[in-house]
């Protein structure tokens, strides 16, 4: 027997305090998106030697995901209008589920690849909803308390991802870390019948009419998939690299005048373009493009180091990074409340400027240095990620019309995703390139004091993508009233 799922339903049957509820049921899937792209690192070492392939290659099961997550995420907001929240929050989940399920019984490289494709799919449409809630479902106090305790729960996913998969690595092998998303994707489904409306984005009845813009979709792609083996092909040093890189350009540019020219002639966009005539979100885009590099490159490569470089066991990597998510699991709610009533660029900016030094400071840390000073300074870092998650996606779409919203939700998670995925390429291209500088190779089983101090290089490289990421960052200052007003 089916029952009424619409949005005042719902509200009525679980009182005032329904739009917390629906807040959680999101973050339990949004936990589960961002499990399955960050615990797999801890396995890469594994995977390159379970098939037999090199550390780049084995890199993909990492980039091939964000290049999915990426791409996808500009769909959210047609999905949601079309089949409502239910319908696609609940399609994404049993995906991500079936990739878990299908990357841990993989026999080939080439499966495990598709598998990790199939999760970044379903990542990328899941993660713009919760923000889209917190700006249309909360009032304006309450959305930075909304926001911490929304980023508290999704941060505790790779916090303890990571010391939860490499005890698993470390006891049963890298294919039982694909399967540590299948309870929280079999919770949040449960969850989802309960809390989440069939509605779409602000209780309006989902349309089945309209088409996706398959050519935008197919152009973003494409552009993506073109940057990211560009980038990979610069250390080879050939006329590829170029060609690639090219043509990331040359998608870009034909995505950008489609979407013009979908926008002139009345038809929805996959990217609404009018959003970049914001100020605050135009300076926030370009901040989280700058963040996602470091972010995502550097979630990479800490596993990366402490296993290559500094040659720690996987579970002791986990033990090591988990007071460190402890430490951003408690950071977050507290700068939620103040996004309330500070500046979000004041708070993003200590941010940014406590991320740069946590990673300047990491050249202080090798083989013979005590570990402590790691674990200190990857605390460092995660107290300066607690001030960036609640305070940056407010800070850019605060001032955005109401019918914005769910565009910018999508838009600004697809610029950071996008530098995500570039940072981990870039990561592991910089990092061959000086690991080779260096005179050593990461294949070889043991480290020295060359690959160490390539490490060290790679993280001074995001030091300074920070620094610049203030200049951004400082213009998220909001307008008195022209652009505040917009959305009422």
């Amino acid at each position: 027997m089916s029952r009424d799922a619409s949005l005042a339903a719902l509200r009525e049957r679980h009182g005032p305090n329904y739009r917390w509820l629906l807040l959680v049921s999101l973050m339990v899937g949004s936990m589960a998106s961002i499990m399955s792209s960050t615990v797999v690192n801890v396995a890469i070492p594994g995977i390159s030697h379970h098939f037999g392939i090199g550390q780049e290659r084995a890199q993909w099961v990492s980039s091939g995901f964000m290049v999915a997550m990426t791409a996808s995420m500009l769909t959210t907001p047609w999905l949601l209008a079309r089949f409502g929240y239910r319908t696609v929050y609940g399609a994404t989940m049993v995906l991500l589920m079936a990739g878990g399920i299908v990357g841990g019984l993989a026999d080939n490289y080439s499966l495990v690849l598709a598998a990790r494709v199939a999760e970044g799919l379903a990542a990328g449409i899941v993660q713009p909803i919760p923000a889209i809630v917190i700006l249309r479902g909360f009032a304006p106090q309450e959305q930075g308390r909304a926001s911490g305790i929304f980023g508290m729960g999704a941060v505790l996913a790779p916090a303890l991802g990571p010391s939860i998969g490499g005890v698993l690595v470390d006891l049963f092998g890298w294919r039982s870390i694909f399967f540590m998303v299948v309870p929280f994707c079999l919770l949040s489904l449960a969850l989802a019948w309960k809390f989440v409306p069939d509605s779409a984005p602000g209780g309006a009845v989902a349309e089945r009419t309209g088409s996706l813009d398959w050519l935008g979709l197919v152009l973003g792609s494409i552009g993506t998939l073109c940057l990211l083996n560009g980038l990979v092909e610069v250390r080879n040093e050939g006329a590829q690299a170029w060609l690639l890189l090219g043509g990331a350009v040359l998608a870009l540019a034909a995505f950008i005048a489609w979407q013009r020219r979908r926008l002139a002639t009345g038809r929805e966009p996959l990217m609404n373009l009018r959003l970049f005539g914001y100020r605050s979100f135009s300076m926030g885009s370009i901040v989280a493009f700058i963040y996602g590099t470091a972010l995502f490159g550097s979630t990479y490569l800490l596993p990366v180091y402490m296993q290559v470089g500094l040659g720690l066991s996987a579970s002791y990597v986990g033990s090591i990074l988990l007071p460190a998510g402890i430490v951003l699991a408690v950071t977050i709610p507290l700068v939620g409340r103040l996004a309330d009533r500070q500046p979000t660029h004041v708070l993003v900016s200590i941010g940014l400027a406590l991320l740069a030094l946590s990673f300047a400071l990491m050249v202080t840390v090798d083989s013979g240095r005590a570990i402590w000073l790691l674990v200190a300074w990857a605390i460092l870092g995660r107290i300066g990620l607690g001030f960036i998650l609640p305070s940056l996606n407010l800070g850019s779409m605060r001032s955005l019309d109401r019918g914005l919203i769910s565009y910018g939700a999508s838009a600004i998670n697809f610029v950071r995703m996008l530098g995500g995925a570039c940072g981990v390429s870039l990561c592991g291209i910089v990092l061959e390139w000086r690991v080779a500088a260096h005179g050593d190779s990461l294949v070889n089983a043991a480290t020295s004091p060359g690959r160490v101090a390539a490490f060290h290089e790679v993280f001074l490289m995001l030091a300074a993508l920070c620094g610049a990421a203030l200049i951004a960052a400082w213009q998220l200052r909001e307008r008195p009233q022209s652009e505040a007003d917009a959305r009422s």
